[in-house]
């Protein structure tokens, strides 16, 4: 069974940082590009952030260009999401992601393989 279990989502206020963690297991996951995406309520789920198997190469949205840094540590099968500068309008449902090839801004979330449960992130203004 494959479980992403992601963990650090809370309530900030805006200007504030917040780092998620996503856990795999029955996976290789070295083998596997990681990411985020998000889903506010009423949107679609959109891409956040990527990384490669080995952490050489990250893509971001956009909007979270200079403010959100991914990395992974394939040691402890875990992939993480620095979150600096918040806005309100970063108010989601994060979710961690894992997909066998690419996870980067073109990818829609109907590709990725599998998907973490999602922890709330809420920024107050």
């Amino acid at each position: 069974q494959v479980q992403l279990v992601e963990s650090g989502g809370g309530l900030v206020q805006a200007g504030g940082s917040l780092r998620l963690s996503c856990v795999a297991s029955g996976l290789t996951f070295s083998s596997y590009a990681m990411g985020w995406f998000r889903q506010a309520p009423g949107k679609e789920r959109e891409f956040v952030a990527g990384i490669s198997w080995s952490g050489g190469n990250r893509y971001y949205a956009d909007s979270m260009k200079g403010r959100f840094t991914i990395s992974r540590d394939n040691a402890k099968n875990t992939v993480y999401l620095q979150m600096n500068s918040l806005k309100p309008e970063d108010t989601a449902v994060y979710y961690c992601a894992a997909d066998h090839l690419l996870l980067t801004p073109g990818v829609g979330a109907v590709y990725v393989d599998y998907w973490g449960q999602g922890t709330q992130v809420t920024v107050s203004s």
